[in-house]
């Protein structure tokens, strides 16, 4: 067995597209020898900023001989068939095909022994289609060439058993690059070229010249130094993974530096210094012992030089000092202004070309804002107000123009420096949130009415001018802010009538386009819904998939969420999960699990012998009259009880109690069909057991859909 290693060295990869890629490169090769029918034991990928490597071990020196077999006619086929056959396959004779017998009769084999290549004369072509095959979300051409990568390329090293692959990769135009057996160090430190034989010299010898390979090795250098530096000036090392990671992909040979921040910046608000140096500069933030913001910073430097890195950190200071210097002068001038005064200016700024400025969303927004707060306890309908009308402003000032990583964040501090109520000032930054499944969920009740109005109004927007999501395309954050609204009405317990709302707010957007001239939308009947207008509705279709998708990723059965979502007409949010809940408590009891069988089969019953007689029979035409076996009796009178008591818990929302009802049903539904035969001579009597069997469906899917729900 031998190793293959490849190695594709080029300019300086941005550190966000380095992981994807060294995982794309590992299984466009891994891909392509499988193809090629040569097994491995593992494959490992490693990128820095300059390269992108990968090592395969236990690869065979040979491909392995294979047979390839291609079926022909039938033995009684014409001789014209036969004979094109012979040909079509390079066969000299009938002799040379074998004829097989086959479930579908007697048939002529083409049987072709192929014996395998060198593995050294196959990998070249697999290497050159990976390289090509190997996508990236922005890429470029460079001199004459029609090759595209994402940055220009140097070399390509490519070694096989200790030994450099003939091979080439087509840059066209006639440019190529030669495949070999070298590669440079680090770009300043240890700039020449140096040979390798495999995967272990390869790795030895990039340390040597001042390269770490393995990108788990450069994060684990990088944070080690932060901490012995931070320790050293007595201060602590927030936990930044991202930004750790995003710096890791910056350097090659990483030198971690101590930089200061001049005292005068120290009363900016927190936020602005580590967005300077986070966001801007890549810099590491540390804080005192009790979680303040140090006057200090960490940069991770790419050299090594002769004085320690003094000059390196002088200089990102003064870096840093111009940034800061920048966000000093806006924080001052903003100041001038309250926010209130700045929301005129927001209907300069378009929103969406068909949807008007983003003066005219907070109108909507406030509006509906105020409307929210009637369902979450503890909204100030006035602070409501207030914060929905100033939850923008700060888009216009000079901080967030410098800095838009702090919209909404400055909005915060300048409405308490306006003298605005702490709710309010909250609302404002909190009102984006949450933006992801990592993020915060606003709990105050203030934040949570202007955040549910944001994202329902920008909801409602986009759906209105027929702007929605399509596969992996949503443009608008659409999925996002579906997901956001369901997040603040769950974790907050938020009683809210979605399509009351959506309806506000598409009336809302309705008076905006109007004003431009669009025309209504339409409305049509829908079950469980009763008339309701289109977009309305595929606003609510939007909120039930993202559930679905949010459910699922939370472990809950699909079938049961499909179980009570085809009920329909539900738009409380807290109910439906707690139905949902209550449902996959009950059916994993013994008494749910026999219902559920029960169920089934009387559905099942009924649909073969509607079918056979071609009518429906329909729990309504129950006769009473007409049930002659005590255990048809009883079963009758436990499913009026249950029906009564489920109904009863149902419009309390006791689903629990609701589901309690129905387990009364499980010893009169074994009795029944034990007992009683459904089939019975008399026409009257079984016409009215499957009667009965209907209103079992009928009761149990009070609750839920049974016939959703998988056995």
């Amino acid at each position: 067995m031998a190793e293959l290693l490849l190695e594709i060295l080029s300019e300086e990869i941005p550190a966000r597209m380095q992981a994807r890629a060294a995982q794309e490169l590992r299984r466009l090769v891994t891909e392509r020898l499988t193809g090629a029918g040569l097994a491995f034991s593992q494959a490992r990928a490693f990128v820095t900023p300059r390269r992108l490597a990968l090592v395969v071990d236990g690869l065979p020196k040979r491909q392995p001989d294979a047979v390839e077999e291609k079926k022909g006619p039938r033995l009684d086929a014409p001789v014209r068939a036969i004979e094109g056959f012979l040909k079509g396959h390079g066969l000299a004779s009938i002799d040379a095909a074998e004829v097989r017998e086959t479930d579908k009769g007697t048939f002529y084999f083409a049987v072709k022994r192929v014996k395998g290549q060198a593995s050294a004369k196959v990998l070249p072509g697999v290497i050159a289609e990976s390289i090509q095959a190997l996508s990236w979300p922005k890429s470029m051409r460079w001199g004459e060439t029609r090759f595209a990568w994402v940055r220009p390329l140097h070399g390509v090293l490519a070694v096989f058993d200790g030994r450099r692959l003939a091979g080439a990769l087509e840059l066209g135009n006639g440019a190529v690059l030669t495949f070999g057996n070298t590669t440079r160090g680090h770009r300043f430190l240890k700039p020449g070229k140096f040979r390798v034989t495999g995967f272990a010299d390869y790795e030895a010898k990039l340390e040597q010249a001042k390269v770490i390979l393995d990108p788990a090795k450069r994060r684990a250098a990088i944070l080690k130094q932060a901490r012995q530096k931070a320790a050293r000036a007595k201060l602590e090392l927030p936990d930044d993974p991202a930004l750790l990671d995003e710096v890791t992909g910056l350097v090659e040979w990483p030198v971690v530096l101590l930089g200061r921040i001049e005292e005068r910046f120290m009363d900016l608000p927190p936020e602005v210094l580590t967005t300077a140096m986070r966001a801007h500069q890549k810099y590491l933030a540390l804080t005192d012992k009790d979680g303040n913001l140090a006057p200090r910073f960490l940069v991770v430097a790419n050299m090594e030089s002769a004085d320690k890195g003094k000059a390196i950190a002088a200089g990102n200071e003064r870096v840093l000092r111009a940034r800061l210097a920048d966000a000093r002068f806006f924080w001052d001038q903003d100041r001038k202004q309250s926010l209130a005064a700045r929301t005129p200016r927001l209907g300069d700024i378009v929103f969406h070309a068909k949807l008007g400025s983003l003066d005219e969303k907070i109108d909507r927004v406030q509006a509906l804002a105020v409307e929210i707060a009637g369902y979450v306890p503890g909204a100030d309908k006035d602070r409501v107000r207030s914060a929905a009308r100033l939850a923008k402003a700060d888009l216009v000032t000079g901080m967030v123009g410098e800095f838009p990583e702090l919209q909404g964040i400055m909005g915060r501090y300048y409405a308490l420096a306006d003298g605005e109520h702490p709710e309010v000032a909250d609302a404002i930054a909190e009102h984006y949130a949450p933006q992801g499944p990592g993020d915060a969920c606003p709990g105050a009740p203030v934040s949570v009415a202007v955040a549910l109005a944001d994202k329902i109004d920008t909801l409602a927007a986009f759906f209105r001018i027929d702007e929605k999501p399509t596969g992996s395309r949503d443009p608008f954050a659409l999925r996002r802010a579906a997901l956001g609204v369901i997040r603040l009405i769950v974790e907050n317990q938020v009683r809210l009538p979605l399509r009351r709302v959506v309806e506000s707010a598409k009336g809302l957007i309705d008076h905006t386009l109007l004003k431009r001239g669009s025309q209504a939308s339409l409305s049509r009947t829908v079950p469980g819904w009763g008339e309701i207008d289109t977009t309305v509705l595929a606003v609510l279709d939007f909120f039930a998939d993202r559930l679905k998708v949010a459910l699922r990723e939370r472990g809950v059965r699909h079938d049961l969420i499909a179980a009570v979502f085809a009920l329909g007409g539900e738009d409380d949010l807290v109910r439906l999960l707690a139905r949902v809940e209550a449902l996959g408590a009950f059916l994993g009891t013994d008494d749910g699990g026999h219902l559920l069988v029960a169920h089934q089969r009387a559905a099942n019953i009924v649909r073969i012998e509607e079918k056979r007689d071609k009518t429906r029979y329909e729990s309504a035409d129950l006769s009473n009259g007409k049930l002659v076996q005590v255990e048809e009796k009883r079963l009758a009178i436990r499913i009026f009880n249950s029906e009564s008591d489920a109904q009863e818990a149902l419009a309390r929302e006791d689903f629990t109690g609701a589901m309690a009802a129905l387990a009364n049903l499980r010893g009169p539904v074994d009795d029944f069909f034990d007992k009683v035969t459904v089939n019975t001579e008399d026409p009257d009597l079984r016409a009215n057991r499957l009667r009965l069997l209907a209103r079992i469906g009928e009761t149990l899917n009070q609750v839920a859909d049974f016939s959703k729900i998988e056995g």
